[in-house]
């Protein structure tokens, strides 16, 4: 079974669940793949809004009931914790909106925002929105790198199965990547 069967079958339930975790890859994968005429890309969006607003949901929710637990088992997100409760201050909706598109706050945001006194129903409200702004937005690119790419390259379909590795291969090393730097960073932190 080749590469783009298994998105053309799974590529659905992939965004979903992609979108309840960190989906910008699988995301933007599918909207390569709705270039390529495997999914429809307002399927996918519709499935990452969706799958999105319900994951952010659930870690909003999770900050709300286990937030000072969670923060004892993971000291490492207490920075990330404190920025965001300093940005809630000052940016209050728009940070409920944007925090999906912040890097390294898109699963800690919503458990910090859920530790505030932030209400549900506004969290509910803003998340939708952020979630709506998100999918077509990251979902778009996806699509126009395919449409660059169909620009480029005439023959793509001849193409698309390295194309579709090579993304998944620069994702894949680049998310590798953030992580070491990520982790540098907290061990120079600690030794000072």
């Amino acid at each position: 079974m080749s590469l783009t069967q298994l998105l053309a079958d799974y590529g659905y339930l992939a965004v979903f669940v992609g979108a309840l975790l960190e989906g910008e890859t699988v995301l933007l994968l599918a909207g390569f793949a709705a270039h390529q005429g495997y999914l429809s890309l307002p399927l996918v969006c519709v499935i990452a809004m969706v799958g999105g607003t319900l994951g952010d949901q659930a870690y909003f929710l999770l900050g709300r009931r286990y937030g000072e637990s969670l923060l004892r088992r993971f000291p490492r997100w207490l920075p990330r914790v404190r920025r965001v409760e300093q940005l809630l201050l000052r940016y209050h909706a728009g940070l409920i909106v944007g925090v999906r598109f912040m890097y390294g706050l898109r699963v800690v945001g919503p458990i910090a925002i859920g530790m505030s006194g932030v209400p549900v129903w506004r969290f509910v409200l803003f998340n939708l929105l952020g979630a709506a702004l998100w999918a077509p937005l990251v979902a778009g690119v996806g699509y126009f790198f395919g449409q660059t790419l169909h620009w480029l390259f005439a023959d793509l379909k001849r193409y698309e199965e390295w194309v579709l590795l090579a993304i998944v291969s620069g994702v894949v090393v680049h998310s590798l990547l953030r992580r070491l730097l990520r982790r540098r960073r907290e061990q120079a932190s600690r030794k000072e």
